[in-house]
């Protein structure tokens, strides 16, 4: 009997051009060119488990997938090889071999996002879905003032959509850190989990912030009241990238700075920072 090894995946992507990472019907999704692409590499059907599912639009530097296959291939074989037939918006950063109870989403400990957003009088076309923007100048302290008031456990009904399927609202906001350098805002974000929408609902309430539409204080009566209604609009999906998975060192996944890998990325300069 041929034994089934489970591999990890780090992939980075860029999703404008596809509607979310969970399988759809249409087919046009992250995790459904991944499956038909791993079963020509592998010559077997396979199905993919994620570290958390992204929505139409977001991107990811290093999101983590885990599959079951009994092929037996060397980490630079399944770089190399998927990324012959990925399409130019996903590769593979890195393969590697992890005990069968290793479990992309459960074994996680924590999760890294990024916002990038621009703040200048007139769009960029160089950076069209690939980053957020306000025209309006922005309140540097008063986001940062915030931003502090967000972080801790919470529960986080404000900042949660309708559709969120999750148990329970509770979270712990373990990082929300502001960078600025003219004309670029990068918001960091570190928890233990994010709920449906969390983070787009946060990046509205802190553009309104920093337009001056709300006091910062109002982020307290937000997580008071727990009513989605009282809170900003959605933000635009466009500038926000799954920035890494934690897990445990045994597993000895890599790891990285979720602001080393938005400015590699993007190529802005953060000197200054």
């Amino acid at each position: 009997m041929v034994a089934v090894q489970r591999m990890a995946l780090g992939l980075c992507y860029d999703g404008s051009a596809w509607q979310g990472w969970q399988t759809q019907p249409s087919g046009r999704t992250l995790q459904d060119q991944l499956e038909k692409v791993l079963q020509q590499f592998l010559a077997h059907p396979v199905s993919t488990v994620c570290a958390g599912r992204t929505d139409a639009g977001v991107h990811a530097l290093n999101q983590v997938v885990h599959l079951e296959t009994p092929a037996q291939r060397t980490p630079e074989s399944w770089i190399r090889g998927l990324n012959a037939l990925l399409p130019s918006s996903m590769s593979v950063q890195w393969a590697h071999a992890v005990p069968e109870h290793f479990h992309a989403r459960f074994s996680a400990q924590r999760r890294r996002y990024v916002y990038v957003l621009r703040n200048e009088r007139v769009r960029s076309p160089l950076v069209h879905q690939r980053v957020g923007w306000v025209f309006q100048p922005l309140n540097y302290a008063a986001m940062q003032d915030a931003a502090q008031r967000l972080l801790g456990t919470h529960d986080f009904s404000a900042f949660r959509s309708a559709e969120c399927q999750a148990a329970s609202p509770v979270r712990t906001l373990m990082q929300l850190t502001i960078h600025h350098h003219a004309p670029w805002f990068v918001f960091e974000f570190e928890a233990n989990a994010f709920l449906h929408h969390m983070i787009r609902n946060l990046m509205g309430a802190l553009v309104y912030i920093g337009m001056g539409r709300q006091p910062s204080t109002w982020v307290d009566e937000l997580l008071r009241d727990k009513d989605r209604k009282r809170a900003a609009p959605t933000f635009s999906a466009e500038g926000l990238y799954l920035a890494g998975v934690d897990y445990a060192p045994e597993f000895g996944l890599p790891t990285s700075s979720s602001l080393v890998l938005s400015s590699s990325l993007l190529g802005i300069n953060w000197n200054g920072f």
